[in-house]
């Protein structure tokens, strides 16, 4: 596995390369979804196209899914998968939580992860027999969760407040989302996948989410399990592709089973 970590920290610089240059200039977004605003930039095509480019070229049976070109298949039993700019809508607002997400998978279960936000030199990674790291600037160091075990004491992250409010959720399951935030010590919002490597890392406890995809999630899983954490969808099961799009990422199994309980309850 640490070959093929070497591997993916070069691919997060060769993204970076492509979309540092990009943040906070005039870059045209352009809306991929004809019925909801879901911006995407050459920073974001560009950055999945030098990663893409490269793994064909290094390991040619490896398979490549990737959120903008989608899926190139491979011949053995390695993917990765790649979200190039996840959190788009920071990255037009020139709001600095957006990150490149790498996953590598071996035969569909995640392995190997890293989060990446170039624009302030944080770069979390972690796998599989191998400890999770944060590089910033600051240096590099092994990270754990925080440990926080129940919901009363949790710093919670919910993503976008549409979801509290029924845009992405029923009714039913915002008022879930919206109780469990109540029962936490603090709510913070609108974080994206930046939030993932703060639970990595103890600042954030809990990360609620709904409506997600593949890309945004295969590289997260093997980071914060190996930072101790869990990574689990509503009802507890670990997260595979063509799931129902939930996750409940938290510092401790104790958290996510009180979280999936104000969730499910």
């Amino acid at each position: 596995m640490t070959d093929h970590l070497d591997f993916a920290l070069t691919l997060a610089d060769l993204a970076a390369a492509q979309t540092v240059p990009r943040f906070r200039t005039d870059i045209a977004a352009e809306n991929k979804d004809a019925s909801a605003y879901d911006p995407v930039t050459a920073a974001d095509r560009e950055a999945e196209r030098a990663m893409r480019r490269a793994v064909l070229d290094a390991l040619p049976g490896h398979g490549v899914l990737g959120e903008e070109d989608g899926e190139t298949p491979g011949a053995g039993r390695w993917r990765w998968v790649f979200d190039p700019v996840d959190g788009t809508r920071s990255f037009v607002c020139g709001v600095p939580l957006w990150t490149t997400l790498i996953g590598l998978e071996e035969e569909g279960t995640p392995m190997l992860g890293i989060i990446d936000q170039p624009v302030m030199g944080e770069r979390w990674w972690g796998g599989r027999g191998l400890p999770a790291r944060l590089r910033d600037r600051s240096g590099e160091r092994e990270v754990r969760t925080s440990g926080c075990a129940r919901l009363s004491d949790a710093r919670i992250m919910v993503t976008d407040i549409r979801c509290a409010r029924g845009a992405y959720l029923s009714a039913d399951e915002a008022g879930r989302v919206g109780r469990l935030a109540e029962g936490g010590r603090l709510l913070r919002q609108g974080l994206d996948s930046y939030a993932f490597g703060l639970v990595a890392s103890g600042q954030m406890d809990l990360v609620v989410e709904a409506q997600l995809k593949w890309h945004d999630v295969a590289a997260v899983a093997p980071v914060v399990e190996a930072a101790g954490g869990t990574v689990t969808d509503w009802a507890g099961r670990p997260l595979r592709e063509g799931w129902d799009g939930t996750a409940v990422v938290a510092a401790t199994a104790d958290l996510a089973a009180a979280a999936r309980d104000a969730l499910t309850g």
